[in-house]
This record gives structure tokens, C-alpha cells and sequence, in this order.
């Protein structure tokens, strides 16, 4: 079973490094380029024109290689994996919509707000919903009422709140993978590391899980995981194809990902966690994502109340690069944070099985 996993991965890898170079000629001979603000770093004016739109690579290949692998090992979808699926796509259509009308329309704002947020309403209370219906035989459903670390605990806070809480967690993910997105491979590199984390965790989670708990050495200690193996065949195809995209996405960068693939790598990251019981849990996991989210907030508010600025410019990368660092510094370090949120994310989860043996 095992080997959907395996399949998912290289073959999302191999699409997204053969298929992202062809994507670049047809966007270059289309003239879709990468609007570049004269407000920041006066290195990034030379990314002016790269072709942009790129998530689209890498959202394709993660569903053929979702798809791919069923077929080669005879497995079916789950509802788990097509929900996540489903939020991912469309949370990317809402970002291509966004980004078609900057480039194509020669509109530098895109989408009206009213209208991106919309979008991401419909598409995210579309997923929430159907979360919590298509219930197995032991009675889990995709998503739960309960809020969850690193499993479910408390007492359930109803659907309603539940809508609400996940609409919190796709947006917020959404726009932190957005706002990340601002330096070559950066959002991609601490992506994959990401979706990395969330195939061992499916892996754990089948090989735990409750519904297995007659083979377990202490069954107390199972997760109520609908579909966890699914999910980890989600998470390992999102995490090859987000590896091969970064060979043409690293500095220097031939294409960018735009709103298409940050709005897409954020909402898979909240349906992720939503249905592997780890909504608070992927805070830590996506530690980048809420640091850089953080310091918009930070600056905004400090200039709101006070007039002055915290950073030399928010999002927190292009603080460092006023600040003299070149953008490959920039971005290998701010992986190599990424990597130590994802190796104590990983930790914690896994002394929270320890603690119940």
C-alpha cells in the first residue's frame, strides 16, 4: 500500500520538471510576465516580465499524480484525498482568476478584494462542509467538530464554528504562502518541506491508527484518522511536484508561481491539517509562513498607531534585503528556519503519541 505513495511522489516530480519548462515557452510567447513593484528592492526590477501563473505546473501535476498512482496500484480515492484535492484547485482557480486580470487586463490590482475574497469563501465553505459529511465505518468523517493539536481534544464546537474555524485556517495559510512568495524558490523550498512533513505523519497515523488498534501494542494510543494513507499519497504528490517546480523556480528564478500557486499550496496546507486532526499543530509546521505573516501585521499595526514602521519593508524578507543580505542568503536561511520548525513540529507530534504508551 505503501507504493501509492512512492508513485505519487516521483511521478508529481517528473511532471513538474518536464512539463514546468513547457509551461515557461508558452507563457513567455503569450507575454505573461511578473508585474515587479517600483517600491521594492531595486534588484527585483529585473524579474520584470518573468513568466508568472506557474502553480498551474504543479497544480496539474499533483492531481495526475494523485490520479496516476490509483491507477497503477488499483486503489481507489478517498473522500479525504479529493477533498483537499478539490480545496487546492480551487483555491488555485480563485489566484489564476486574480492573476489573469493583472497580467492579461493590464490591471496591477487584480481581482477586486470583494470579489477574491469571495472566491476563497465559496471555495473554502464548499470544502468545510463537505468535510464533515461522507462518514466511514467506524463514524469518521473527513474533517471533526473538535479542534485538534496534534490529535482531536475538547469537546466538539459544532458545525458552524467549524465552518468558521476553517475558513480561518485556509485563508490565513493561503495568504501566508502568499505573502512568502516574494524572493526566487522561497514559498516552494518551505512548501515541500511542509507537505514532507505531512507524508510521514499520514504514514504514522495509518500504521497507528484506530482502525488497526486490535494490532496495536496499546490502542489507547490510535489516531481517529479517516483516511491518513491518502493523505500522505496527497501530501507526497504535492511535495515531488513542488520539488521538481523548484528547479526552474530557484534563483534565478525562470518562472514564478504567483497567486495561482501560493493561493493553491496554502489551501492544501489547511486541508491537510484539517483532516489529519492537526489544525493547530501545522502553525508549527508552517512556522515561516506565520513569522512572515506576522511581520505584515506587525508593521501595519505599528504604522496604524503610531506612524512608524517596525521593518525596513514587510513582508520580512525584503526587510533583510534593505538590509544588505543577497536574496539567495535571504532564502537559504529562511529555510534552514523552516526546517527547524518542521523538525520540532515533527517532535512534538511524535512525543504526543509517546506520552500515551
Amino acid at each position: 500500500m505503501m507504493n501509492q505513495i512512492l508513485f505519487a511522489g516521483v511521478i508529481g516530480l517528473f511532471l513538474t520538471l518536464i512539463g514546468t519548462p513547457l509551461l515557461i515557452k508558452l507563457l513567455a510567447r503569450k507575454g505573461y510576465g511578473q508585474y515587479i513593484r517600483d517600491d521594492g528592492p531595486r534588484e527585483h526590477h529585473a524579474k520584470r516580465g518573468t513568466p508568472t501563473m506557474g502553480g498551474i505546473a504543479f497544480i496539474l501535476a499533483t492531481l495526475l499524480a494523485y490520479f496516476l498512482s490509483k491507477v497503477i496500484t488499483g486503489k481507489p480515492p478517498t473522500f479525504s484525498g479529493l477533498l483537499v484535492l478539490g480545496l487546492m484547485a480551487g483555491m488555485g482557480l480563485v489566484g489564476f482568476l486574480d492573476d489573469y486580470i493583472k497580467i492579461v487586463k493590464r490591471r496591477s490590482l487584480g481581482l477586486r478584494a470583494k470579489a477574491k475574497m469571495a472566491g476563497q469563501l465559496i471555495v473554502g465553505i464548499g470544502f468545510a462542509v463537505l468535510a464533515l459529511q461522507f462518514a466511514d465505518n467506524r463514524n469518521n468523517t473527513p474533517a471533526s467538530t473538535r479542534l485538534s493539536f496534534v490529535q482531536d481534544f475538547g469537546w466538539s464546537i459544532g458545525p458552524v464554528l467549524f465552518v468558521v474555524w476553517a475558513l480561518f485556517m485556509i485563508l490565513a495559510m493561503s495568504n501566508g504562502v502568499n505573502l512568502t512568495d516574494g524572493l526566487d524558490g522561497l514559498a516552494t523550498g518551505a512548501a515541500t518541506m511542509v507537505f514532507g512533513a505531512y507524508t510521514f505523519i499520514g504514514v504514522w497515523q495509518f500504521q497507528e491508527s484506530c482502525a488497526n488498534a486490535q494490532t496495536l501494542t496499546n490502542p489507547g494510543a490510535c489516531y481517529e484518522v479517516r483516511d491518513p494513507l491518502d493523505l500522505a499519497v496527497v501530501a507526497a504528490a504535492l511535495m515531488g511536484s513542488c520539488f521538481g517546480f523548484l528547479w526552474w523556480n530557484t534563483s534565478p528564478a525562470k518562472i514564478f508561481m504567483g497567486d495561482t500557486g501560493s493561493l493553491a499550496l496554502g489551501g492544501a496546507l489547511a486541508g491537510l491539517a484539517i483532516c489529519s486532526r492537526t489544525e493547530i499543530l501545522v502553525a508549527l509546521l508552517g512556522g515561516l509562513f506565520v513569522l512572515i505573516t506576522m511581520s505584515v501585521v506587525i508593521q501595519v499595526g505599528s504604522f496604524k498607531l503610531t506612524g512608524k514602521r517596525v521593518f525596513r519593508m514587510a513582508p520580512l524578507q525584503h526587510h533583510f534585503e534593505l538590509k544588505g543580505w543577497s536574496e539567495v542568503l535571504v532564502v537559504v536561511r529562511f529555510w534552514i528556519i523552516q526546517g527547524m520548525c518542521v523538525i520540532v513540529g515533527l517532535g512534538l507530534f511524535y512525543a504526543g503519541w509517546a506520552a500515551k504508551k
